[in-house]
């Protein structure tokens, strides 16, 4: 019966060590994938320790405070919603991995850190600013509604743009709910420049062919017979 103990003992030693050790390797088509399980592929080690996590709220062990200061001055966003969203999305634990492959303390998919220019998303200054730089645009996107950017935060800007509001997705609503119940700050933020839903792009033109047969260009939304958008 010892024995069995023994052997139990160090096979949960071998499994919590094996927990803590995330690779980075690059595939055959050239996407970066991380992984804690190498199977033999060429990799390097990124992660190989555990944070403890405490449970209250807004309140990590490990003090990531000033990666937040520090991304929250940046891009002009209030460090607790920072805190609120690093709670949300992974509990502080930096070295996170979710089932849809979301990594670190913002939980970013691995796309969105190719866009941020995350190199490391499990290292915590890389993954604040990361994930701080992600909501600042989503902030945009949508045209300072913060109830929309951290929607789509969770779900996704395509999925916020076709519902025009909080999707009818019950983790969402809860992952919204959950954010503004750990955040009391402002609820919507000022826009540096154009409207979110244009992403940047020109507004739409429309020709319109007036009864005298001239030819009008306008941006107006105003409906008229014979209007073309360019």
């Amino acid at each position: 019966m010892l024995r069995k103990s023994v052997v139990l003992f160090l096979l949960l030693f071998i499994a919590e060590a094996v927990s803590a050790d995330i690779y980075k390797y690059v595939d055959e088509n050239g996407v970066v994938c991380y992984t804690d399980a190498p199977f033999g592929k060429k990799t390097q080690k990124v992660l190989a320790q555990k944070t403890k996590i405490e449970k209250d709220p807004l309140v990590f062990q490990t003090d990531y405070s000033y990666y937040i200061q520090k991304a929250a001055q940046k891009y002009e966003i209030e460090p607790e919603l920072i805190h609120a969203v690093i709670r949300t999305e992974s509990d502080g634990n930096h070295r996170a991995i979710s089932k849809k492959g979301a990594m670190g303390l913002m939980q970013l998919m691995p796309s969105t850190a190719n866009d941020m220019n995350v190199g490391n998303p499990f290292n915590p200054e890389e993954n604040i600013e990361g994930g701080t730089r992600y909501l600042r645009y989503l902030i945009e996107k949508f045209n300072g509604n913060l109830t929309l950017a951290i929607a789509a935060y969770n779900s996704g800007p395509k999925t916020v743009e076709r519902y025009g509001n909080v999707p009818p997705i019950t983790e969402t609503r809860q992952y919204v709910n959950k954010v503004f119940s750990l955040y009391n700050g402002k609820r919507s933020y000022p826009v540096s420049g154009p409207s979110a839903n244009s992403q940047g792009r020109p507004a739409a033109i429309y020709k319109v062919v007036l009864e005298d047969g001239t030819i009008l260009f306008t941006n107006s939304t105003l409906e008229r017979k014979g209007k073309i958008r360019l």
